[in-house]
């Protein structure tokens, strides 16, 4: 099977729609693109390579294994469309460069059509990175409302500190952090996509918090204003309510991984070997002795 073939196969597995507009993804204009090695799309694939992002070590992990084609979820060079007239000065990209050339291989992100979705084990199709999630969770038969997304949780009582503990284990995290209140009982958890301090988007969030009757949110970007500020301020009130912060590529990493789990089926007999590589806790935490 050829590089291109591999991700021709990927393209006709997932979904179409995007998910940020509902229209149909367009090729001209969609993040799943080659980011680097495009001159390889008519080698043979040696093997695949799944990754949350293209890290220098995912990169060597590649080569180490005999991978040609690494499918990441974000971009290679740190900017959204993988530009590189931006950082033609800049010397980690040029090295970072230099270690792709002597690897040899092809990356292409994968982004928008897993975003789009996959069939899943019950015969429903998912957003393939939050799905990922709740697999890694153990919560795909926990999930209420838009079970497309997967970004609300219906889970047995626990504590927002018992959560938290979860989530660094199963995620395989050096830490985590709560803002709240770390005891209040569990039962409906949220992932809130991105807290950036946009007020709409995090008005609704405040709103949907206390609708809903959510008791804890596991975030993405999180930042200290607007919903922190809320659930501080309701946790003080005595409401109940916590975040723990994850961050991005933590969170959304177990999609890819999960990739090496439908792959097979979406390239068939002549799938090439499947590896998952992670690129480690995105964070490291200094406490105090």
């Amino acid at each position: 099977m050829l590089v291109g073939e591999v991700i021709e196969g990927v393209i006709a597995y997932c979904g179409n729609l995007a998910f940020d507009t509902g229209l149909p993804i367009d090729p001209a204009t969609t993040r799943d693109r080659v980011t680097y090695g495009e001159d390889r799309l008519g080698v043979e694939c040696t093997g695949i390579v799944t990754c949350i992002w293209p890290t220098v070590d995912v990169i060597r992990r590649a080569q180490e294994l005999g991978a040609n084609l690494v499918i990441s979820h974000e971009a290679l060079f740190w900017n959204h469309g993988d530009r590189r007239d931006v950082l033609a000065h800049n010397t980690a990209f040029h090295v970072k460069l230099r270690l792709l050339d002597e690897w040899a291989g092809t990356v292409w992100r994968c982004h928008d059509y897993i975003h789009a979705g996959i069939p899943t084990p019950d015969g429903t199709r998912a957003d393939g990175i939050f799905y990922g999630f709740a697999d890694k969770l153990g919560w795909t038969g926990n999930r209420v409302g838009d079970t497309f997304r997967a970004l609300d949780y219906a889970v047995p009582t626990t504590t927002g500190r018992d959560l938290a503990e979860l989530l660094v284990k199963k995620l395989g995290l050096n830490g985590t952090r709560i803002v709240g209140d770390a005891s209040v009982p569990v039962s409906r958890v949220r992932i809130p996509m991105h807290i950036l301090g946009v007020p709409e988007h995090d008005t609704a969030e405040i709103n949907r918090m206390d609708e809903e009757s959510i008791d804890a949110l596991v975030t993405m970007e999180f930042i200290d204003f607007t919903t922190c500020e809320y659930i501080r301020d309701a946790a003080m009130l005595g409401l109940g309510k916590c975040a723990i912060t994850v961050g991005h590529f933590n969170l959304e990493e177990p999609g890819m991984e999960y990739m090496t789990q439908w792959l097979p089926k979406a390239l068939g007999d002549s799938c090439p070997r499947v590896d998952f590589v992670p690129k480690g806790d995105t964070y490291k935490y200094v406490i105090p002795a």
